[in-house]
């Protein structure tokens, strides 16, 4: 995903969430739902915004599910976030809560 995204690629990105996935991201005051969501998400946040993720660490928390932690950089600064990510078995991104530290 981060390569997709840094990359600008919505379509790649997109790929790899399941058609039910749901975002949510108190940062921007939004949830993102199904993938019409998911790629409002992507446009929106990381090709409007120009947002480069550049991994930091990861930490397995459970069954299918991890949380990653992130530096963002792009248009809006500076911020350093962290990704609760489940994932369903056959590997498609299912939710993502999003926070900034």
């Amino acid at each position: 995903m981060i390569a997709a995204t840094n990359a600008f690629d919505v379509e790649r990105a997109l790929a790899l969430f399941a058609p039910d996935a749901v975002i949510d991201d108190p940062s921007t005051g939004h949830r993102f739902d199904g993938s019409a969501g998911v790629r409002d998400y992507i446009a929106r946040y990381f090709v409007g915004y120009r947002t480069v993720s550049r991994f930091l660490s990861l930490e397995h928390a459970g069954d299918r599910r991890a949380r990653l932690r992130l530096d963002f950089t792009g248009d809006f600064g500076h911020e350093v976030g962290v990704l609760d990510i489940s994932v369903v078995r056959q590997g498609l991104i299912a939710r993502i809560d999003a926070d900034l530290e």
